[in-house]
């Protein structure tokens, strides 16, 4: 404290200072830093959380983004697991990664909080995902042109089997036929007699009234292809009047439908042998004046045919 000397010799104190009104300024001032330190605080605070909104925003839309690229790769992949063809070898290698592959990228778009590492690994992967099964389908594409050309390929095939048991069987059926024609007898030297019986002696006669029986004898010609054993010849006679006899047999022909037998005959031929063969026929009635024609089949075939003709005859012959 100073003194200070007045002019009656008195000496008076000094004026105390006075500093309120420097720490109310200092107080004002560090409450106005406070309020500013918090605004500014608060503001940083208000624009951190908008840019980790705007963060999640984007990762959200990014994931919605990768979930529907994943969803429309995987319903192409779905579209193959339909498919008829079956995926060999190294086709069904690359279908295994296919899988491997849907399931990593499904991993990461299950997760709340997938990281944006994770969330660029699930678009990556979902690109390499695309391009295989984009492989697939090309491969597939190609099982079914390769399909095609085998199916193509197998029908004309069958086609060519079919034509060729076709012919093998026409074939077949020709050289039966040829066989079966070769193999039939022939009738050859073919004569017909009309003989009169009289007291065991025979005596031939050209007369109707007079003939009691016709005798037709005929070679069977030899043969190298119709085997050795019994075989059937079949006499049909169709009288004057045109009208075949018969007792009511009938054989099958190849070729004139069904015809009447007249008479039967079994001969045991013997093969690449000429063999003569006689056939007695009587009629039941008299014989009538007129041309008899005489065919003789074997094996369902007309082997030989021939003719004898009957006169009328006078009073005395």
């Amino acid at each position: 404290m100073s003194y200070n000397p007045t002019s009656n010799g008195d000496v008076q104190a000094s004026p105390k200072k006075d500093y309120r009104g420097i720490i109310y300024a200092v107080f004002t001032v560090a409450l106005l830093a406070t309020w500013g330190y918090m605004i500014f605080d608060k503001s940083k605070t208000t624009e951190t959380v908008q840019q980790l909104q705007a963060h999640i925003v984007n990762t959200d839309s990014s994931k919605t983004v990768l979930q529907q690229a994943f969803e429309e790769t995987s319903a192409k992949l779905d579209s193959l697991t339909g498919s008829d063809y079956k995926l060999k070898g190294n086709l069904e290698q690359k279908n295994k990664e296919v899988y491997r592959l849907k399931s990593n990228i499904a991993s990461i778009l299950k997760k709340k909080n997938a990281s944006d590492r994770e969330l660029a690994d699930a678009k990556k992967m979902i690109d390499e995902l695309n391009s295989k099964v984009e492989e697939l389908y090309a491969e597939i594409d190609k099982l079914k042109g390769e399909n095609q050309q085998l199916a193509e390929a197998n029908q004309k095939l069958t086609a060519s089997q079919t034509e060729l048991q076709s012919n093998l069987v026409k074939t077949v059926a020709e050289r039966d036929h040829v066989t079966d024609v070769a193999s039939t007898l022939h009738a050859s030297n073919i004569n017909i007699e009309a003989l009169k019986l009289r007291h065991g002696k025979e005596k031939e006669t050209t007369t109707a009234k007079r003939a009691d029986l016709l005798r037709i004898s005929f070679d069977l010609d030899q043969n190298r292809i119709t085997p050795s054993g019994e075989k059937d010849l079949y006499v049909c006679v169709v009288g004057p009047d045109g009208t075949p006899i018969s007792k009511g047999e009938t054989i099958a022909t190849r070729e004139e439908g069904d015809k009447k037998v007249t008479s039967k005959v079994s001969v045991n031929y013997e093969q690449g042998k000429t063999q003569p063969v006689s056939v007695d026929w009587k009629n039941a009635g008299k014989y009538q004046p007129g041309e008899y024609k005489v065919s003789i089949y074997q094996n369902g075939f007309k082997i030989g045919e021939s003719t004898i003709n009957l006169k009328k005859g006078g009073l005395f012959s």
